[in-house]
């Protein structure tokens, strides 16, 4: 059996920087013709001339022959001025800015305190159409982890596009049955991505067997019923849910310690994975919107020309792949068949 696609995109990836970025790479651009790249590099990306000078340091990384394409984002502090969402705008490669509340995953420690503080820069944002894209988690202590999601949209998102409703929104890898029926009940402004992972996998994976620190990622992966109506929601031919792996690699190292980072590394097979989502849901038929349309319509951008072909053939993915500094790097499912198998 075979499926042939468009060439899709990815709307949420990390890729890091160095020797880290050199060792991924490869992996997203023989899958994907466009990324959207996040910028939160140590120090993020704030500004146009870091995110050219980090995009100009991708395209050196490519292997020869990758046609691959990085779409450059801007890491909103309390700080960001209106003069650089302009000049954003104006880049022609910056493609979206990055909300991350301060404290809610790897690198946000820069991240916005306060929204009321950026207010400057979320107006010219509404005003240029330049989309705002939210890592939507509700960081105070009191809040149960897995009740982030659901807070940030009550405490959060709901009001910030009540006060700016013209602001293009993309709610990034999002993890509830809550999330979905906002984003679909939201106007045209307001769209999401959602990860393989959290397509496959409920919060039962990080605890089968023992502590699994390869499935710990954030937001972390919700109740089976959440996980059912992201499926519906990816499948259901709604253009306002799109593919975004938010694939982040961190060292074996990183991951199996006493205080592990938050990340999937999902790159290795990710349009397999999502070929995986939808075949069990029974909507491959769908796929091929989700992975290389959606996207790419919300963004203004035009969709891909070229094919990728998928088979129905079962692979195993390395127990681990080689990574920066001498370390490791261990791809989701790892050591455990992949159903589907992206044809070179």
């Amino acid at each position: 059996m075979r499926i042939t696609l468009t060439r899709p995109d990815d709307w949420h990836l990390h890729l890091r920087d160095g020797d880290a970025l050199r060792a991924v790479l490869p992996h997203s651009a023989r899958q994907f013709a466009r990324a959207l790249i996040m910028p939160n590099l140590r120090p993020p990306v704030t500004t146009v001339a870091a995110a050219a000078e980090y995009r100009r340091r991708i395209l050196d990384a490519l292997p020869e022959g990758a046609d691959f394409e990085p779409l450059m984002t801007l890491y909103l502090t309390d700080d960001t001025p209106a003069s650089e969402i302009r000049r954003a705008a104006d880049s022609g490669f910056v493609k979206a800015v990055k909300l991350y509340p301060a404290g809610a995953t790897t690198h946000s420690d820069a991240g916005v305190t306060d929204l009321a503080r950026c207010d400057a820069a979320l107006a010219e944002m509404e005003r240029v159409g330049m989309p705002l894209s939210v890592h939507g988690e509700l960081t105070d202590p009191a809040i149960d982890l897995f009740d982030r999601e659901r807070a940030f949209i009550d405490v959060v998102l709901q009001p910030l596009l009540e006060r700016r409703p013209g602001l293009r929104v993309v709610f990034e890898h999002i993890t509830t049955g809550e999330a979905a029926e906002f984003v679909a009940s939201a106007g045209d402004t307001v769209a999401a991505t959602i990860t393989a992972h959290h397509l496959l996998y409920n919060r039962n994976a990080l605890f089968a067997g023992g502590i699994r620190p390869h499935f710990y990622c954030l937001p972390v992966p919700k109740r089976e019923a959440h996980r059912q109506a992201l499926v519906r929601a990816a499948t259901s031919g709604s253009p306002k849910f799109f593919l975004g792996t938010d694939s982040a690699p961190h060292a074996r190292r990183a991951k199996e310690s006493d205080c592990g980072c938050a990340g999937c590394y999902t790159a290795l097979s990710a349009i397999e994975l999502y070929a995986e989502a939808f075949e069990r849901a029974g909507a491959l038929d769908g796929l091929e919107a989700f992975a290389s349309f959606n996207g790419a319509d919300f963004y203004r951008l035009p969709r891909n020309a070229g094919p990728v072909t998928l088979e129905k053939r079962a692979w195993t993915p390395p127990a681990s792949l080689p990574y920066a500094d001498g370390g490791e790097l261990v791809p989701l499912r790892a050591g455990e068949p992949v159903s589907w198998k992206l044809r070179a």
